[in-house]
């Protein structure tokens, strides 16, 4: 699994965990539905600056986000 692929499970945890929609957590982020798609499923190269976006979107900062146990696992893996 490739780091797209882990950012992409994480905001769709959090989503999820938020039981917000893909279009509801897109339009608090200011990103385009389908461009969230592409990042949910690891097929978009998400910038720093549009994840800083999402991130602010779920409400959570980049220390939260990276500091998850699963997350920090996955990426080990």
């Amino acid at each position: 699994m490739n780091i797209n692929e882990k950012i992409g499970q994480r905001i769709l945890a959090l989503r999820k965990a938020q039981n917000l929609s893909q279009e509801a957590l897109a339009h608090k982020s200011d990103v385009d539905r389908t461009y969230m798609t592409g990042v949910e499923t690891g097929k978009r190269n998400v910038t720093v600056k549009v994840l800083e976006k999402i991130i602010l979107g779920l409400e959570t900062d980049f220390t939260s986000f990276f500091s998850d146990e699963n997350f920090i696992k996955k990426i080990n893996d």
